[in-house]
């Protein structure tokens, strides 16, 4: 079907990582596989979540801060653990944790009061479930995913296999049911093949009970669009994106990963992806309490501050010039008459845009509405000239990173041949 339009105009989206593995700082899931803790010291981290200061409203209004327009949220990571109240039970918090209630439903509750888009994180893999057969990962990890399995890996029981997609699939369809989620991010499909899995079973299943829900990538060939992580691609992937990034280098909550990333460095991040056409889901991380550490908050609401400034910039845009037109990232308006052009430093004398056809009506600074001077030279046959902008003054520029709106005779009519001697 086709994307939903609300998607690709959203440019961000939070991502949160919540769950059991905050209590004892480890990474989500993958700390008993690949042997940060034992099996048993990761599970007995259930006694500790107790989520007694979770408030999905605080959440929702530090995102609306941010600029983003939707969020998503772990609702069943790799170890099994499910954060609402569902009826196909493995683990869940409301029955085997000290938080003892339903965490989606105020999510979902919160995030509509504020009109964000609601995103709900479903792993395909649970590494706790008895039906679950133990694989070995292709990379170098040796710990069997499932500590309980008695199969060898590989091995697969067909009984086995038929129950556990039946428990899949009726979570999956609670969290349909119960949520019309706008968007449903699955993980974990790299275990088994598409056919194994029964994607276009679940993709029915899903469509069926809330036809406007977009699925990202991990469905395999039932998904809406691409999720590249932890890096800016070189070169967009075809059709709708997200980029996933992390406010550090960790997915969960770990207090001793100091690396955060600066605003100036998000607000980087954030133009080279929307400058190529895509969104960023920036990845939070919850203490086991509930609250989102100051650091994440103060960064994030940094971010949003950038974007509340230049919002015209980047909601709904398109992507800009492709590389070698303007030494950094830009976006299009949607009627494709305006160009936004990103300068990360202080330009020294000009800006210049390369293969514009167009005549540029006006040049302003985007935040302050100070316009600048322009002019073209050279130009042969049908190769355009250089689009020279005069460089803001100082008092112009914007710390994180100054935009320039340059507003055109009609639609972006851009030059890319190599031109004749």
């Amino acid at each position: 079907m086709p994307m939903q339009p609300w998607f690709p105009g959203a440019k961000l989206g939070i991502f949160i990582h919540y769950g059991v593995y905050a209590v004892g700082g480890a990474a989500e899931s993958w700390s008993f596989y690949t042997g940060e803790m034992t099996h048993e010291q990761y599970m007995a981290q259930l006694d500790g979540f107790t989520a007694s200061r979770y408030d999905p409203g605080a959440w929702a209004g530090l995102f609306a801060r941010a600029g983003a327009r939707y969020a998503v949220l772990t609702t069943r990571h790799h170890d099994g653990v499910a954060l609402w109240d569902t009826g196909h039970r493995n683990l869940d918090v409301v029955r085997d944790t000290p938080a003892g209630r339903d965490l989606v439903a105020g999510f979902v509750e919160a995030l509509r009061a504020r009109d964000l888009k609601v995103g709900l994180y479903y792993s395909h893999s649970d590494w706790n479930h008895p039906d679950y057969a133990s694989e070995r990962h292709p990379g170098p990890y040796v710990v069997p995913l499932n500590a309980y399995s008695q199969a060898e890996p590989g091995e697969e029981d067909p009984a086995a296999w038929a129950r556990y997609l039946a428990y899949r699939d009726g979570q999956v369809g609670e969290l349909v049911e119960r949520f019309r989620p706008d968007l449903l991010w699955f993980d974990g499909e790299w275990e088994r093949t598409e056919e194994q899995w029964r994607m276009r079973e679940l993709a029915d299943l899903i469509l069926a009970g809330s036809p406007g829900t977009v699925l990202n990538g991990r469905m395999l060939s039932h998904g809406d669009y691409a999720t590249p992580e932890q890096g800016t691609p070189l070169k967009a992937p075809d059709g709708p994106w997200e980029l996933c990034l992390t406010l550090n280098d960790s997915w969960s909550h770990r207090p001793q990963d100091r690396a955060f990333k600066s605003v100036r460095q998000l607000v980087r991040y954030f133009t080279e992806t929307i400058g190529m056409g895509g969104n960023l889901l920036l990845a939070a991380a919850p203490r086991e309490d509930g609250t989102i550490p100051e650091e994440q908050a103060v960064r994030l609401e940094g971010l949003g501050a950038w974007i509340a400034r230049h919002r015209e910039a980047v909601y709904d845009t398109l992507a800009g010039l492709p590389a070698g037109h303007h030494y950094g990232p830009s976006t299009l308006s949607a009627d494709r008459r305006t160009l936004y052009l990103v300068c990360f430093d202080a330009p020294r004398d000009t800006v210049s845009v390369r293969g514009l056809r167009n005549r540029v009506r006006r040049v302003t600074v985007l935040g302050t509405g100070t316009e600048l001077t322009h002019h073209v030279t050279g130009g042969l046959h049908e190769v355009p000239g250089v689009t020279w902008i005069d460089a803001p003054q100082t008092a112009d520029l914007d710390d994180q990173a100054t935009v320039l709106a340059v507003e055109l005779d009609g639609e972006l009519d851009l030059y890319t041949g190599t031109g004749r001697s």
